[in-house]
């Protein structure tokens, strides 16, 4: 039995819950998968995988089997690849999950950069805000904002501090002025994320110490949509809240212009996430690498600070 080559096969069955898209991807026949599963388990003494007519799954054996597993196969991947003058760039395909917002107005420009110094990376980019299992999905990189959990064996690294901040374009506060402190929000139409919570009200600090109070509000329209929101005020249909990172275009051009600058709502961190570094890759490590050096200033909103970036 070639041991090395059972586990890899494992590892694969899990990843793509099946035997049969295991042995398309390895391109092997369904048999030799099956046997390299049952020579691995016969070699251990012990199951791996529960087997049903409908889905696989993991025993705990398995489960903790599988780990050790994928760190053996990611340091001989890493080992092969030191030891090889050509693997030396990072190359193959790159999968990269980002929380939506961020991953229009800010990822969209970063990636050519990337890109243009990485050639041999394939980038697969998946834009969403549902919770993700990042292992278990199969991403390489999580960008994630504020409250968006990950597990915990994954490692975090800040890229910076983006600020709340309230807005509308010029041509709304010419017609209904701009508001002093954050009560006045409520003689306003506000244009409004569709959370349930915020639908009729708004607390009135988001600085981290929790909500000093609540102000009630009248939305104009209320969207799931960052982008449909932000036409919304642009057209000059209401004020509204969004992070930094989304608006430093549309500051820099005067298409909106920051309201309440004395009433600070808070921050969201804007964080990257990856597996342990003793598993990184080449195309992870120089991604990590990359964006690092892109936000310099972790603490700081590189979008209104004027730390550079």
């Amino acid at each position: 039995m070639d041991r090395l080559q059972s586990m890899r096969v494992f590892a694969k069955v899990v990843e793509h819950g099946s035997f049969a898209r295991a042995a398309q991807v390895l391109d092997m026949s369904n048999t030799v998968v099956t046997r390299n599963i049952a020579d691995l388990e016969a070699h251990l003494g012990t199951r791996l995988l529960n087997r049903t007519t409908r889905k696989l799954s993991l025993t705990e054996t398995g489960h903790n089997y599988l780990e050790r597993v994928k760190q053996i196969l990611a340091d001989i991947d890493d080992a092969d690849a030191m030891a090889s003058s050509s693997a030396r760039k990072a190359s193959g395909t790159l999968r990269i999950y980002c929380q939506t917002s961020f991953g229009q107005s800010q990822l969209a420009r970063l990636l050519p950069m990337y890109s243009e110094l990485m050639p041999d990376v394939v980038l697969d980019v998946t834009l969403a805000d549902y919770p993700v299992d990042l292992v278990e999905e199969g991403f390489d990189i999580g960008i994630l904002l504020g409250l968006q959990k990950f597990e915990a064996t994954m490692i975090a690294r800040r890229l910076a501090m983006s600020k709340l901040v309230l807005c509308a374009s010029p041509e709304y506060v010419a017609r209904h002025g701009e508001p002093k402190t954050p009560y006045e929000v409520s003689n306003h139409k506000v244009l409004n994320f569709a959370f349930e919570q915020l639908r009729h009200s708004w607390p009135v600090s988001f600085d981290g110490q929790g909500p000093k109070g609540e102000i009630p509000i009248s939305s104009r329209m209320v969207s799931n949509n960052g982008l449909v929101l932000r036409h919304a005020a642009l057209a000059g249909l209401g004020i509204m809240v969004r992070s930094s990172f989304t608006l430093d275009d549309d500051f820099s051009s005067g298409r909106l212009v920051q309201l309440l600058k004395g009433h600070p709502l808070g921050t969201m961190p804007v964080n990257l996430i990856y597996p342990s570094r003793q598993l990184m890759s080449f195309k992870v490590r120089s991604f990590v690498d990359f964006m690092s050096a892109q936000f310099p200033h972790p603490e700081s909103d590189p979008w209104l600070d004027s730390a550079p970036h």
